[in-house]
């Protein structure tokens, strides 16, 4: 993940008190992570064309949806013909992590309105979070407010990525579309592999996948995730371990 663009303190100090100036200064913030999301949108609406869907289904899965790993896995596993158990259950373990981002942004939202707690949960993406906590010199209802401009910035430039993959992925089928899923997945992937924990993970749960290919309903995919996000976890742990004990 990108580090944090945090706000100036003439940035932070003019838009307080100004709902509007804060959605403003989230958009603006969020920015420059948009341009590393546009192509990941465009693979999910290609990935949702290219196994059956319609471009009007992939954008209504797109709107409902909007889970980015999860949205991409989830029509994956629809066109091999998953279960719908089993295409929920993964689609809830890779977005495991949302529960503790809603814990970490719940303070903030005390006091809100309801269809603000709503929009907020529902419009919830990693990269928000670390922007929206840096900005720890505003208020409480500006930084909802900030929060909210970064998130409506980020959906809007997902779902018309999104939508232009899907109209690419509804061309007549040729090898190049067909391989565009895989590859853009691996172009995704191979910055973020910066890291022990990381890299560890991705090689368990690929391994465990393609070992576990042969399974029914497409078991091996839910039980790579699985085993990818607990050996992460495990390095991660043991890591930070060694750490405080060299301190």
């Amino acid at each position: 993940m990108e580090a944090p663009i945090t706000p100036t303190g003439n940035e932070a100090s003019a838009s307080a008190g100004d709902p509007r100036r804060a959605m403003r200064a989230g958009a603006v913030a969020v920015a420059p992570i948009l341009l590393g999301i546009v192509p990941f949108a465009a693979v999910a609406g290609l990935a949702g064309t290219h196994n059956g869907l319609s471009v009007w289904e992939t954008a209504a899965f797109s709107i409902l949806a909007f889970a980015g790993a999860a949205q991409v896995a989830a029509v994956d596993l629809i066109g091999a013909g998953a279960s719908a158990g089993v295409v929920i259950a993964t689609a809830l373990v890779i977005n495991l992590r949302f529960v503790v981002y809603s814990a970490t942004l719940a303070p903030l939202f005390e006091g809100a309105r309801l269809r603000r707690r709503l929009l907020g949960s529902y419009l919830l993406v990693d990269h928000a979070v670390p922007l929206t906590l840096a900005r720890n010199d505003a208020h409480l209802r500006d930084r909802v407010s900030f929060y909210l401009g970064a998130c409506l910035s980020f959906w809007l430039t997902w779902q018309v990525s999104s939508a232009a993959g899907s109209l690419l992925g509804s061309l007549p089928e040729t090898g190049v579309v067909a391989f565009a899923v895989p590859v853009s997945f691996l172009a995704l992937l191979g910055p973020q592999l910066t890291q022990r924990p990381k890299i560890c993970a991705a090689a368990v749960a690929a391994s465990v996948a393609v070992l576990c290919a042969g399974l029914p309903a497409n078991l091996g995919m839910i039980l790579g995730t699985l085993a990818g996000l607990f050996a992460g976890v495990a390095v991660g742990w043991r890591r930070a371990g060694l750490e405080d004990r060299d301190r």
